[in-house]
This record gives structure tokens, C-alpha cells and sequence, in this order.
């Protein structure tokens, strides 16, 4: 059975047909079938769903010349013939959306010569990668513009099985990839193009056309956008999202932009004013930890357990705490979650080396760190509480 019968009426919802086989690989069970309407996934399409007689249609693949049509549990007599049924919503947005990407990349090429070079039809959305490194706005919209004008034209989508030596008959925008039952899908004097997927008979059932962003990617640019009822959908969602927005910012639809970048702006106000009242707060806190220093022979040994403080504000502390008493060395502990993390300081007057120190005491909780001989930081598994830990780094001295 060659390519050219599975689907040549893409608006096929029912047929019957006989199961020729049923087997079972590395991806489940799946039937050979007699002739089949369903759309193998390939050509940058997703495959069709649907029933079998009662049986749900969970994915379709070719594989070595055979359309596999796997199903959710084998069939118990594969005998006489079957119904086939199209999941049709499923198969008429591919036909929306595969028609609308021929229209789109012909509108890139005859408005601004550009070549696309890939096609992918996800679920949400499709892509296509252009031949080109930079797109600009006012070229993404003439070529939709150019693209939804074919579409009003409600032109003619032709499909024709056509011979290797036939191709030069028409000009297509690039050579198949096959030499055997060629099919071609045309838009005339639009779109000539070889494809085996799945189509509308008129551009006009594609609808709309809707580009929603693009990106570079490895030299291309990654053009993402809808067709169909998708572009509805797209906007039915969007439209729901201002509408809550109107309500929570409390302005217009109109008013929303510089609304939430007045709200912007005052967060980062806040933010950094906050900042500056954390600084200050740690300043008093290492201001207290002054007060609570034992003398040691030859520094003052300051020492603390915490439990959910972040290593950059014991950071802080330590370094307040040194830069007022050159003769200190601070040791701060902290358990954040399956945490223990340690920072170690000195001011200029102690002989000891830190870093050292931590040496000594990363490989008891299975931890790392770095810094130098005046100040240290690192952390390591929960092995040990807090308070073994800040005494493991005073015995260490």
C-alpha cells in the first residue's frame, strides 16, 4: 500500500476498513490496518486520534513502510471489518494550521524573500524558522498582512500526485525530498509546494493568520504563530487576562501600561529602601554580637548558631563585626532546610588561619567552601546540629 492512499480526502471522518494485523513493540499495542484515514505523524504535523471500531486511536506512526495504529489495549478478534473514526477537531485544526503555515512562509517569500527552512505544529502553537538572522516588526506584519489577504481571497488549495520528471511544470519553493508519489499542494500562482500532510480545499477555511513573537535561534529566526480557531482561542484567553487585570490594577485597558509601570517603579523605590533598613538592622545586630565576645588568649572569639538566615546576611555581620574590632574573630553557623552553612572572619590582630580552620571542618559535614586565611564561608549536609558545629569551629582554633 503506497503513501498516496492514506489520506487523500482529508475531510474523511468515518471509513471501514479490516485490521490486518495486530502486534505489540517498545510503545504498546497497534494494528496494521487494510487502508487507513488516519494521519501518520510526519511533515512536521502530529499525527490524527479517533476510535477503531471501540477502540481509542492513541497515536499513529510509519514505521518501515506501515502505518501503526496504536491503541490502548489489543483487540480480542481483529476479524471482519472495522469502523473508522476521525477525532474531526482534532484533524481540521491540523488542516487550519498546516495550510496556514504554506501561506505564511509563501508571504515571507514573495514580500520579502525569505526562506523558511523548518515547520513544527505543537499543540498551543506552530513555528517556522526563516533563512534569516533579524526580523523586524514592520516585515513580520506585511508579510501577515500579505497572508491573511490570500486568506480573504478564499483561493483554491489544490492537491496533485505528480511524477519526478513532471516537477518542472511548476514552481515550487523547494525540491521534495521524495522521487516516488509526489504530492504536491498548491495555492495557484501563490504556493506550489511538495507535502504530504493534511489541508482545506480554500484558504478561506483557514481563517486568520496571527504571528505572536519570534526569537533567534542558531542563526535563524523562530517565528511562533496561530492559525484558525486558534487565533479565536488566543484571543478569548488574552482578552480573560486583561479583563482580571482591569479589575486588580483598577484601570483601563487602555490606562495598563503605564499603571503597572508606575507599580513597577515604586516597587523597586521599596525594595531599595528596604535594603537600606536591612543594612541598617544588621549593623545593630552585629553591634549587639559585640557585647557578647569572650576574651580568648591573644582575640576575642564572638560566636553564633542561627537557623533560617541567609549566608550573605551572616556575611554582612561578621564583616561589621571585624571592620569595628581588629582583635575579633567570628564564627557564625546557620541550618537553612538540609543546610549547614558557616562563615568565619577575623579583623587584622589574631594569627589564625581561617582557612585552615574550615578545612579542618568541611569534610565532617561533607561540605566545601572557599576564601582565604581572614575570611571563610561554605556549608555541607545536616550531619551534625548547629551548635556541634559552631563548637567543632571554636576547638578548631
Amino acid at each position: 500500500m503506497t503513501v498516496k492512499q492514506y489520506y487523500q480526502d482529508a475531510y474523511m471522518k468515518t471509513f471501514q476498513t479490516s485490521i490486518q494485523d495486530q502486534r505489540q513493540d517498545d510503545s504498546g499495542w497497534y494494528v496494521v490496518l487494510e487502508e487507513t484515514a488516519f494521519y501518520p505523524t510526519g511533515g512536521g504535523q502530529p499525527h490524527d486520534t479517533g476510535t477503531l471500531k471501540d477502540k481509542r486511536i492513541i497515536n499513529v506512526e510509519e514505521v518501515n513502510g506501515e502505518i501503526r495504529h496504536y491503541i490502548e489495549e489489543p483487540f480480542e478478534d481483529i476479524s471482519g471489518d472495522v469502523k473508522g473514526q476521525i477525532d474531526w477537531d482534532r484533524r481540521f485544526d491540523h488542516m487550519q494550521q498546516h495550510a496556514g503555515q504554506h501561506i505564511l512562509s509563501a508571504a515571507f517569500a514573495e514580500a520579502l524573500l525569505y526562506e523558511t527552512v523548518s515547520f513544527h505544529l505543537g499543540k498551543e502553537v506552530l513555528t517556522i524558522d526563516l533563512d534569516v538572522s533579524d526580523l523586524t516588526e514592520s516585515e513580520a506584519l506585511e508579510a501577515e498582512a500579505l497572508a491573511n489577504r490570500v486568506i480573504r481571497e478564499s483561493r483554491y488549495i489544490e492537491t496533485r500526485w505528480v511524477t519526478e520528471a513532471e516537477l518542472s511544470q511548476y514552481p515550487l519553493r523547494k525540491q521534495p525530498t521524495v522521487t516516488d508519489d509526489i504530492r504536491l499542494v498548491m495555492i495557484p500562482d501563490f504556493d506550489y509546494n511538495g507535502c504530504g500532510g493534511t489541508h482545506p480545499r480554500s484558504t478561506s477555511e483557514v481563517g486568520a493568520i496571527k504571528i505572536l513573537d519570534w526569537e533567534k535561534h542558531k542563526g535563524h529566526i523562530r517565528l511562533q504563530f496561530v492559525c484558525g480557531d486558534r487565533v479565536l482561542n488566543q484571543l478569548h484567553r488574552k482578552h480573560g487576562l486583561l479583563k482580571e487585570l482591569t479589575v486588580v490594577l483598577q484601570a483601563p485597558e487602555e490606562n495598563m501600561v503605564p499603571t503597572v509601570e508606575r507599580m513597577v517603579a515604586k516597587q523597586k523605590e521599596q525594595e531599595k529602601a528596604l535594603e537600606g533598613l536591612k543594612e541598617v538592622l544588621l549593623t545593630y545586630e552585629a553591634q549587639g554580637l559585640l557585647g557578647e565576645g569572650t576574651s580568648q588568649e591573644g582575640y576575642t572569639l564572638i560566636k553564633k548558631a542561627y537557623s533560617d538566615r541567609s549566608i550573605q546576611e551572616l556575611q554582612k555581620i561578621a564583616q561589621h563585626i571585624v571592620a569595628k574590632r581588629e582583635e575579633a574573630i567570628v564564627l557564625l553557623v546557620v541550618q537553612n532546610d538540609h543546610k549547614l552553612q558557616l562563615v568565619a572572619a577575623k579583623g587584622s590582630s589574631p594569627s589564625a588561619n581561617l582557612r585552615e580552620v574550615a578545612q579542618k571542618v568541611f569534610p565532617l559535614i561533607n561540605g566545601k567552601g572557599g576564601g582565604n586565611k581572614s575570611f571563610v564561608q561554605g556549608g555541607g549536609e545536616v550531619v551534625m546540629s548547629r551548635e556541634e558545629l559552631l563548637e567543632t569551629l571554636v576547638n578548631q582554633l
